[in-house]
């Protein structure tokens, strides 16, 4: 299979999935990883067009511990809209990545950019199949199954499916480590150990579903989205 996981900012897949991502790297699957906007806000010193090139080069690293394919959309930290424009970019994205499975936000994720992204995954998944919406790729066949990856701290958020990471759980958090500028921002801006933040949670989820680390999800159940077989490793 082929799968795409957009995040909003370049250490979200990371932070939220990344587990998940590597598990179906080593069973053989293709992964892409889509990355909406630049990240140019995230830090306290770092002007924005310095820091979005440090960001862009993170997350290329990180895509690397997987072997990922990364597409980055570089649209402007804080400033991605649900308009035409933004709309036929999502569109023209998943119809290069060509998924099989589909993973972003949920949409009650606590940042705007977090929900816009999901809203413009849900939409742009199903007109990627449309004949008559022409962009430069050409379209997609069927309607990839879509799931929803866990908030920060698990906020809000009530999984329905579980991936077990146990086995890949320092590999994803090599993944966020490639993230150097954030590791710093979120311990100065937020006053998070972001790395320990992930363990915790990972253990958290590992809980509610009898292994050491984990991941949750919640798939979208929806006309011809609800697939007879599970679709996550």
């Amino acid at each position: 299979m082929r799968i795409l996981a957009v995040g909003a900012h370049p250490d979200d897949i990371e932070i939220l999935c990344a587990g998940t991502l590597l598990r179906y790297a080593r069973e053989g699957h293709e992964v892409v990883i889509c990355v909406a906007t630049n990240g140019e806000q995230g830090h306290m010193v770092i002007p924005p067009p310095e820091l979005k090139e440090i960001r862009r080069k993170e997350a290329a690293a990180s895509a690397r511990v997987c072997g990922a394919e990364l597409i980055w959309l570089d649209i402007h930290d804080e400033f991605i809209y649900h308009d035409h424009e933004t709309r036929m970019m999502f569109i023209d994205m998943v119809r290069q990545a060509r998924p099989d499975v589909v993973i972003t936000h949920n949409p009650d994720d606590y940042h705007l950019d977090h929900r816009i992204v999901s809203e413009l995954v849900f939409v742009s998944s199903f007109m990627a199949s449309l004949p008559h919406v022409e962009t430069a790729h050409q379209r997609t066949d069927g309607i990839p199954p879509l799931y929803y990856m866990d908030s920060l701290a698990g906020a809000a958020f009530i999984p329905t499916e579980y991936v077990d990471i146990t086995e890949v759980i320092e590999d994803k958090l090599a993944m966020m480590s490639c993230h150097e500028s954030q590791v710093r921002w979120l311990k100065d801006h937020d006053g998070i150990d972001i790395l320990d933040m992930i363990r915790v949670q990972g253990r958290f989820r590992g809980l509610a579903c009898g292994v050491e680390y984990a991941e949750g999800f919640r798939r979208l159940d929806a006309w011809r989205r609800c697939p007879t077989t599970r679709h996550l490793p």
